[in-house]
């Protein structure tokens, strides 16, 4: 699968569990581990098991085995390495601590404003 395809596989997982506020961030210029992050939010530790669950699930589905999957038995934050797409399924509180969305802009925004060797 390319990673567009992941990325819709892993989006629409996420929209059947009701997970919340999801964010794609391309990250590709930024980093050689991954082309795209997936952000969401679960209402519940129960909640962000079950949409990553279902991430893990609609993905081997399609044929895409995730490469590692951290966090499952916590529930605050669980990480889904798809290879060309990491997927992190959060508490609300845990994502808005790390502010991943944030750092990753700033990232961008570092590299483009450094000046050419």
């Amino acid at each position: 699968m390319s990673s567009p395809e992941i990325t819709n596989t892993v989006i629409t997982a996420l929209e059947d569990m009701k997970a919340r506020d999801i964010v794609v961030l391309d990250v590709a210029s930024m980093t050689s581990i991954t082309d795209t992050m997936v952000i969401a939010s679960g209402t519940s530790d129960r909640h962000v098991r079950s949409a990553a669950e279902n991430v893990i699930d609609q993905c081997k589905q399609q044929g895409q085995r995730p490469t590692g999957v951290e966090g499952l038995d916590g529930g605050e934050w669980v990480l889904v390495d798809l290879q060309d797409v990491l997927v992190h399924v959060m508490l609300p509180k845990v994502r808005d601590f790390y502010n991943l969305e944030k750092l990753w802009s700033v990232a961008a925004h570092s590299s483009a404003a450094s000046p050419a060797g």
